[in-house]
Parts: C-alpha cells; sequence; structure tokens
C-alpha cells in the first residue's frame, strides 16, 4: 500500500450552511508514504472524486496535518483551497496590556443569556464578506441549550457594565483530541467594533489560560476558518496550527450528468 483515501458517507448540507451535498475525509482516514506524495494523493484524489460525484457530491473537504505541504499543495493544483484550522497551545503566560476602564468576569450561569447580542453579531461578521457562511442564530432557548450541553465558560469585558467582548471555551470541539486529558477548547469569540484595538481579546485569553493553569489544565485549543481574516490573523498570534481542512466545491450540474 503507497496510500489511501477514505471518507465519511455523503451528506446533506455541507459545512452546516450551504446546499450542496458534501463528504469528507477527516484526519486519519487518509495518508500516503514520503516517495512521490503529491502524486498519490492525485492519483488517490482522482479516483475517489469519481466515486463522490457518481454519489451526487458536489463539496469534497480533506483534512490534513498542518505541515503537510506537500499534500496540501497538490490538492490546491485541483482546485481545493483552505478552509479551516485546528490551532494548540501550552498554558504559558500570555503578555496583555491593562485595558483601562473595562472590567473582566466570567458570567454565571444565570446570566449567560447577557452574551447572546454579541453571539448574534459573531453570526453576522460570519456572514459578511470575505467569509460568507451563513449559519442561523441561536433562540434563547437554543444557546442556553447549547452552553449546558458543551459545560462552556463565558468570560466578558464590559464596559459601562455593558458587555462589549466574550470569549466562550468548552469540554469539546471540532478537533480529534478534543477528549484529550486536560484540554479544554476556545469555540467563539467577539469584540464590538467600538472596542477593537484595546487588548480586550488578549486580556480575556490570559484570563482563561491563568485559569485553566490553576484548575490543572495542560492544554488550550481553537479551530475558526481560514477564510476569516479577523480570527486568522489573532489566533495564530497565540496558537500554533496543527491540522487544516481543504475544501473544494464543484459544478453541481457534473454531478447530476454522472
Amino acid at each position: 500500500m503507497l496510500g489511501f483515501l477514505c471518507s465519511v458517507p455523503p451528506f446533506q448540507n455541507a459545512f452546516g450552511s450551504t446546499d450542496a451535498v458534501g463528504v469528507f475525509s477527516p484526519l486519519g482516514a487518509n495518508g500516503a508514504i514520503g516517495e512521490h506524495r503529491a502524486q498519490i494523493y492525485a492519483h488517490m484524489y482522482q479516483v475517489a472524486a469519481e466515486k463522490w460525484v457518481r454519489a451526487g457530491v458536489a463539496s469534497h473537504a480533506v483534512a490534513l496535518y498542518a505541515h503537510d505541504c506537500e499534500a496540501q499543495e497538490q490538492f490546491f493544483r485541483y482546485g481545493f483551497g483552505m478552509r479551516c484550522l485546528d490551532a494548540i497551545r501550552d498554558l504559558g503566560e500570555i503578555g496583555a496590556a491593562c485595558c483601562e476602564g473595562y472590567a473582566f468576569t466570567e458570567l454565571t450561569s444565570d446570566e449567560l443569556l447577557q452574551v447572546l447580542p454579541l453571539d448574534h453579531l459573531l453570526d453576522a461578521h460570519m456572514a459578511a464578506s470575505p467569509t460568507f457562511i451563513l449559519r442561523p442564530s441561536d433562540t434563547p432557548e437554543s444557546f442556553l441549550r447549547k452552553s449546558k450541553r458543551s459545560q462552556s465558560t463565558y468570560l466578558v469585558a464590559k464596559y459601562r457594565n455593558q458587555i462589549v467582548a466574550y470569549l466562550r471555551a468548552e469540554r469539546g470541539g471540532e478537533t480529534f483530541i478534543r477528549n484529550t486529558p486536560g484540554y479544554l477548547h476556545i469555540s467563539g469569540a467577539y469584540c464590538l467594533p467600538e472596542h477593537r484595538g484595546r487588548g480586550l481579546p488578549q486580556q480575556l485569553l490570559r484570563l482563561l489560560v491563568n485559569k485553566l493553569r490553576t484548575l490543572g489544565y495542560a492544554r488550550l485549543g481553537v479551530d475558526f476558518e481560514s477564510i476569516n481574516p479577523a480570527a486568522y490573523s489573532f489566533w495564530l498570534k497565540y496558537f500554533a496550527a496543527y491540522t487544516c481542512v481543504v475544501a473544494r466545491r464543484i459544478d453541481e450540474h457534473a454531478a447530476a450528468k454522472r
């Protein structure tokens, strides 16, 4: 065996926000030897894509290690683009400037709905250019239900007693290491535009790292869309990428003719 490329079965609404039928090869479901690695991936994808398209699949996604440049470049040559990244860090100290005039706190379970308006603004940000990911906003009921299920922690920055930024961390996350002992995952962050550039996200991240260190955690992770420039530029200052997902959307008419 020189390589393998497997996938989950085709599914509706690829990436949760499109009408396309999708297929996904997660990390561990593909690999190739080092010699002629790019050519092996090229041939495997050509065979796999023929099968996927016969099944009506228009959205193809493959997870790769972030350092696997040879495989990434081959997928780029075949029309793929980077879609999202997983990143991780230890709980070493994070430098953050003092944010005068702001108060930082962790929300109690009775206060969680106070952050919902900012969560809706994050949805609007994701729907804007250049990200263009339209995802349904939570109702108060679904927001509380998800927060309880994931055991979410919300750290917030307040200005004149109003929440202007938040950071959400949870058990889980969309990563294969989510069940690793001593691991917590950041699943959301947003700062109001008029309060950006003042170090609020950095201060929230510093407070979260300090909290986790006292609780005996060892690692903190985050996943984010590489097509979201604000997320890409911020998270990679403090985290190291270890996996990425490359994705391609083919012409649905080509799939219909198979």
